[in-house]
């Protein structure tokens, strides 16, 4: 017989996981929903997020959120120059999108074999105040370190949304997405707007790390299990919709917790799988 309070907890657990998976996909929904770009190595810039959390909060004692959101201009430029690469070397001369996918397998390769270099294998975990703590509300258990990146997560979804909805440059990639054609008409130029598109999403992956190494300890070769999982979750949501993007993050968290708590955690991953 189900626990209604082990059900209940896992719907709760499900729903803050949803939360932190939204703002990891945000980077994919860009790229992939938005500029038709596969950057499959958008996980492993989500782990040099990590990463980057973890050297200011061990150096400098910085708290893990506020060195993700200070790292943001810095993995925005990052971005910038790997689609000005991307775009000179592919997408200008019309090379198949198959191409481009091998360019990003390849990035994806040398940022992990970079972070092994540096860092080595061994997993790195990050302090706060909220990691380790735990809060009750009647039968339902809060851990912190999922509240929190849940919210920011969900704040980070908001602001990119307001961003795209509410500014010239948002509308503009909204624009570039739909006929590049007609903003060139008005005369915006496309590479420049998909160029701001592409660097935005990367920097996403800044908070999008820290709020990983938030939840748990991390290794560079973690961010491959999240590319089944993002692709899920934009695929569900529809092509570049922000709000289609967090609906399908929810949903996807649910049901791996469920799944998790009532069949054993090695079924979660058969989820994503099962959504594409």
């Amino acid at each position: 017989m189900i626990s209604f309070e082990l059900f209940v907890n896992a719907i709760v657990a499900g729903v803050l996981l949803g939360g932190f998976y939204t703002a990891v996909a945000l980077g994919i929904c860009i790229a992939f929903g938005l500029l038709d770009i596969v950057n499959i190595a958008h996980p492993t810039f989500v782990i040099m997020g990590s990463y980057a959390a973890y050297v200011s909060n061990s150096a400098l004692g910085l708290d893990p959120i506020l060195a993700g959101v200070l790292g943001m201009p810095l993995f925005f430029l990052i971005g910038v120059g790997v689609y000005r690469i991307y775009y000179h070397h592919f997408e200008k001369k019309g090379a198949p999108a198959l191409r481009g996918l091998v360019f990003f397998f390849g990035l994806l390769f040398i940022l992990e074999v970079a972070l092994v270099l540096q860092y080595g294998v061994d997993y790195r975990l990050v302090e706060a105040p909220y990691i380790g703590t735990s809060i009750t509300i009647g039968v339902i258990g809060l851990a912190p370190r999922l509240f929190v990146p849940c919210i920011v997560g969900v704040l980070l979804t908001l602001g990119l949304y307001l961003f795209l909805a509410k500014t010239f440059y948002g509308r503009a990639i909204m624009g570039v997405s739909q006929d590049s054609l007609a903003l060139q008409l008005m005369g915006a130029n496309p590479t420049q707007i998909k160029t701001i598109a592409f660097g935005l999403g990367v920097a996403t992956a800044s908070v999008a790390g820290a709020l990983l190494i938030i939840i748990g300890p991390v290794e560079p070769f973690i961010g491959r299990e999240y590319i089944g999982r993002v692709f899920a979750i934009i695929v569900l949501g529809g092509l570049g919709s922000i709000g289609g993007t967090l609906a399908a993050a929810l949903i996807l968290g649910v049901a791996e917790s469920l799944t998790s708590t009532f069949y054993g955690p090695s079924w979660s991953l058969a989820v994503s799988f099962g959504s594409d």
